[in-house]
């Protein structure tokens, strides 16, 4: 599996070409998007997961997106407090990953001051 495929997997029911994608994994570092991916890379995972919220990030910034449609017997609303709400899960989960792949650090705490 290629970067802008798992990028395209993350960012389901978004549209983008793959000049868009590209310029989107560019932007976290990945300079050739057609690499294959490896999943058991947290660096690899996280670069993925920012690229997917910078896109979140756009579509969140289009206003024509932010309000309430009615198709027959549907009503789909709330189109903003979805996507912040997973704008929140994303940074929430960049937060919470490893920036290394360094499996030999599985302490989620640091040293702050060394004696």
């Amino acid at each position: 599996m290629k970067f802008t495929e798992r990028l395209q997997l993350e960012t389901q029911g978004i549209t983008l070409s793959p000049a868009e994608l590209s310029i989107y994994l560019a932007e976290e570092g990945i300079t050739n998007p057609e690499l294959d991916y490896d999943p058991s890379s947290n660096f690899g995972k996280r670069q993925i997961y920012s690229a997917a919220l910078s896109i979140l990030n756009s579509v969140a910034n289009n206003p024509s997106l932010m309000k309430s449609y009615k198709s027959d017997d549907i009503t789909i609303s709330d189109f903003a407090d979805s996507i912040q709400s997973r704008i929140d899960q994303l940074e929430r989960k960049i937060r919470m990953m490893s920036v290394t792949d360094d499996s030999s650090s599985n302490s989620s705490t640091f040293m702050l001051f060394n004696s």
